[in-house]
């Protein structure tokens, strides 16, 4: 692999999470998130859960407020 040096600290917030995005969406899924069976049974059981229980949980908006409010 070619040497890659980018002055990541000369760039502002915005560019770095630019940078950071355009990182992510270069992987290859199968790669570097690879579904294993103990993955897919998980994730089988969540939506079964979520499909079983659908008023279970608090609303985004309420989330994001809480989320907001701990940051004050």
């Amino acid at each position: 692999m070619a040497s890659l040096s980018i002055p990541v600290e000369q760039l502002t917030a915005e560019e770095r999470l630019e940078l950071i995005g355009r990182l992510w969406d270069s992987l290859d899924p199968v790669t570097a998130a690879p579904m294993t069976a103990a993955l897919a049974a998980e994730l089988d059981r969540r939506e079964a859960d979520a499909d079983a229980n659908p008023d279970a949980g608090q609303p985004w908006a309420e989330i994001k407020q809480e989320l907001f409010d701990k940051l004050r």
